[in-house]
């Protein structure tokens, strides 16, 4: 089982004029530790307009700036958000393999749709379509990634004509593929499409194994690729804080993980948000019993565990835990998901409050104390893994149409320069001649003679 840590980027009020620079320092310092360490994945998500939640809209900046600080780690959009007034996928496709060469082949496309209002609603997208537009902006990036050239879409919510999109990425054909996962039925849905999930909900490690199972059988039953290989894979997300007492644990991370909590919810469920005025914190503070995020509830349920779980409940009200412990306690959860076949495990502690001080120290004491046996055993068991999927994996790929890359609308496709085009629409052969004889002055290098179109510092003009 690997691991990675995750970042929405969070930032209660009340802002300092630098509290974003902070935030964004501290956190290259806590991915560029994570590396050291031996962590697998740092997953960056991409959000807009989510105030205090998330202040993540540009991930593709923030993994490249970790892609020089680190050496190992690979580089994870947690995810790209592929309906096309989002991104447009050629845009998307050139970030991610820019993001691969300079990274040396670290980069993971993880994709999703969105679900608040604040993007789909800023972005003005009907969320009645937004599966519709992950599926094909998915596809058509993709496909700029491995075409060359791209021979063009005409879709419901892309047309492209024929380009070849460069650069291509480095890994080939192109880098894993994820979804953001939060129910079944979308773990159900990166299985058909043959990449791997990141089910960000806080379940336990006995739930997982319904998800864990549901993927696997219909990965080898129903998948049909979406891109050109495959990433069968099931990651899940936990909030996180090691320390040497649970007292000091809870102390330092359940505050930040239920207000990681209330501003999912904030957003997604039971929120009134007004743009540049709410205050989600102190909404946090005021409300956080009435809505089931309560710190002290984990505290009081710690009193008397059997073992650790995503949520700790005492007395019907419900606050989230996870890997908030003892090293002890926390490897002991974390095998539970590993016995039960989840393949990584992704740490939340950059969340409300939480002290950049404290996440390193919880870092650094899970990299020494913890993760070194696991990492032990994943280089085993990844090679059992790759020997078991193999004959799946070449029945599944046999299953992808060669529809899914069309040829070009003519084998001889070329399209002309503006100026060119618009002297061909009217005939203008002299003009055309004139281009020719520039082209050939550019090529080798003798100056255009005065008097001729092309010899002033100006933009050509037709007759």
């Amino acid at each position: 089982m690997k691991f990675g840590i995750f970042y929405e980027h969070q930032l209660p009020r009340p802002w300092g004029e630098d509290s974003e620079y902070q935030l964004l320092q501290d956190a290259l310092e806590q991915c560029e530790l994570a590396d050291k360490l031996g962590f697998d994945y740092v997953w960056e998500v991409e959000h807009h307009f989510l105030e205090e939640y998330s202040h993540s809209s540009a991930p593709e900046v923030f993994l490249a700036a970790v892609s020089q600080r680190t050496k190992r780690i690979k580089l994870g959009h947690g995810i790209v958000q592929t309906p096309p007034p989002f991104n447009h996928p050629a845009r998307i496709a050139e970030r991610v393999a820019t993001l691969d060469l300079i990274s040396d082949g670290r980069a993971q496309f993880g994709t999703g749709e969105a679900g608040s209002e604040a993007e789909l609603g800023g972005f003005m997208i009907d969320p009645a379509q937004k599966r519709a537009m992950w599926e094909e902006g998915t596809r058509v990036a993709l496909r700029c990634m491995t075409e060359t050239p791209f021979t063009g879409h005409h879709g419901d919510y892309v047309t492209m004509p024929p380009r070849n999109v460069v650069p291509k990425p480095r890994q080939k054909p192109h880098p894993p593929v994820w979804v953001a996962c939060s129910r079944r039925d979308t773990i159900h849905l990166a299985a058909q499409k043959g990449i791997g999930a990141l089910t960000f909900a806080f379940i336990d490690p006995e739930e997982a194994t319904h998800w864990v199972t549901d993927y696997y059988e219909t990965f080898e039953n129903e998948c049909v690729p979406i891109g050109d290989v495959v990433n069968p894979n099931v990651a899940c997300v936990t909030t996180f804080m090691c320390a040497p007492t649970e007292e000091e644990a809870i102390a330092r991370g359940t505050a930040g993980a239920n207000f990681f909590g209330y501003s999912l919810g904030h957003y997604y469920v039971f929120g009134q948000h007004q743009p540049g005025v709410t205050d989600v914190w102190a909404e946090f503070e005021q409300r956080r019993a009435e809505h089931g995020y309560d710190p002290e509830a984990v505290r009081k349920a710690a009193e008397n565990p059997e073992r650790l779980g995503a949520t700790a409940i005492q007395q019907g009200v419900s606050g989230l835990r996870g890997s908030v412990g003892t090293p002890d306690q926390i490897r002991e959860y974390l095998n539970r998901y590993e016995e039960l076949g989840v393949d990584q495990v992704i740490f939340v502690s950059q969340a409300g409050r939480n002290r950049h001080e404290d996440i390193m120290e919880s870092l650094e004491l899970f990299g020494k104390t913890v993760l070194p046996e696991f990492a032990e055993r994943d280089e085993k068991l990844s090679k059992e893994k790759e020997a078991r999927l193999a004959p799946i994996i070449e029945k599944v790929m046999a299953r992808k149409p060669e529809a899914d890359h069309p040829p070009l609308p003519s084998p001889d496709y070329s399209f002309p320069a503006m100026a060119r085009a618009a002297a061909e629409r009217v005939g203008a052969d002299e003009f055309l001649a004139a281009m020719d004889e520039f082209a050939t002055q550019r090529a080798t290098g003798t100056a255009p003679r005065p008097g001729t179109p092309f010899g002033g510092r100006g933009g050509a003009v037709l007759p």
